[in-house]
């Protein structure tokens, strides 16, 4: 049995990787630092637009290439390789993918097409203060109102919210829950910025009686509480392949840096003490790899894949944990100045931790579904 990449699979990594990597620099990431402009290259998410990438997972009748969520994880992780300044899992990921999906055939022929092309951007309200469970809003609420819902609540770290048509989220029913496609610009709905270490556009959602239509309804009741599961599953799956990216990177260039510093006369490299450490990175990388793919792989084939799920999270959390701290050391204090670019890499492993949930948390959810028996029981 072959457990390689198709042959498509790798044309979209190489494509993907060759397009960044020609695109994105230390140079051009440093006009983002400190806010002094807003991190999106719009000339580069073109450029992916146009050789079909935003739309590698978009179906063929709605201007995209057609193939699966693993393709579009390995663009996500080159993404990661390069920090690019670009919302992939935001409008990709935890928007778009979610339309396909559940979706009316109204509202696919409304965004789809957009969306392949990069002429329209959405973006996800995933997060709350304190509930970092996509599936479970608590401060989101919404009541019936005729044929449609109002909302109200607040929802926090939504990136790119203040150019996106429209903003993917669930909100808390008397019967379940409603995912809905909020017009950032209707009425009742307000925007505060947020400044995070990463430096991508992020604010905080205010919804103060915002009226939702039936046509921006994605799913409601039991289907709403499905549909949350799913996009929550593949939005940290995707997380999990950014980090696997930066981590990979952040290792490389520590293993670059380590075979061309020396000291007392000789390649730091050749200390046993930097070898064991930098072999313990690729080490934790490719553990990362492994559980990162294994996971993608079940969500692209349809199987269930919770477990897989809270398996490579966690491995996300404390490989892109212990792989920023060996590389700041094995860089001594060149990891730390700012005119060298691992530290933007270090930030990214950071926040990539923490999002939608950290190793402990994701490791007590874990634990709680092997106690009653619903994790690795037949």
């Amino acid at each position: 049995m072959d457990f390689g990449f198709s042959e498509q699979q790798r044309d979209v990594q190489n494509l993907a990787r060759q397009i960044l990597s020609e695109n994105v620099s230390a140079e051009k990431l440093s006009q983002y630092d400190d806010y002094k402009a807003e991190r999106f290259d719009r000339e580069l998410w073109q450029k992916l637009a146009e050789a079909g990438l935003l739309g590698v997972a978009v179906s063929e009748e709605y201007g995209g290439m057609g193939f699966g969520f693993f393709e579009l994880g390995l663009l996500v992780e080159e993404a990661g390789r390069t920090i690019a300044p670009l919302p992939l899992v935001s409008h990709l990921i935890s928007a778009a993918l979610p339309i396909q999906q559940f979706g009316s055939t109204a509202q696919k022929q409304q965004w789809l097409p957009g969306v392949a092309s990069g002429e329209l951007m959405l973006t996800a309200a995933l997060c709350e203060a304190h509930n970092d469970d996509p599936a479970q809003p608590y401060l989101t609420t919404a009541s019936a109102d005729g044929d449609g819902l109002l909302l109200n609540g607040e929802k926090t770290n939504v990136p790119f919210a203040h150019i996106a048509n429209r903003i993917l989220l669930a909100a808390r029913t008397n019967d379940g829950i409603a995912v809905v496609l909020l017009d950032p610009k209707a009425a009742g709905v307000s925007l505060t910025a947020q400044q995070v270490t990463s430096y991508e556009p992020q604010y905080v959602l205010h919804l103060d009686n915002v009226r939702i239509g039936a046509g921006d309804i994605l799913a409601a009741g039991s289907d709403g509480s499905a549909a949350m599961q799913w996009i929550a599953e593949r939005s940290t799956v995707a997380l999990c392949a950014h980090q696997l990216g930066a981590s990979d990177k952040a290792m490389r260039m520590s293993a670059s840096y380590t075979a061309e510093r020396k000291q007392f006369g000789v390649l730091i490299s050749t200390f046993q003490a930097v070898g064991h450490r930098a072999a313990n990175c690729f080490i934790d990388v490719e553990c990362l790899r492994l559980n990162t793919y294994q996971a993608i792989s079940r969500l692209d084939g349809g199987l269930d894949a919770t477990n897989e799920v809270q398996i490579a999270k966690i491995w996300a959390g404390d490989v892109g944990h212990r792989v920023s701290y060996a590389a700041q050391h094995l860089h001594g204090g060149t990891g730390i100045d700012r005119d060298y670019p691992l530290w933007r890499y270090c930030t990214w492993l950071r926040h990539n931790e923490m999002a939608l949930g950290s190793s402990a948390k994701t490791l007590a959810k874990l634990g709680k579904r092997i106690a009653a028996g619903e994790a690795f029981c037949s």
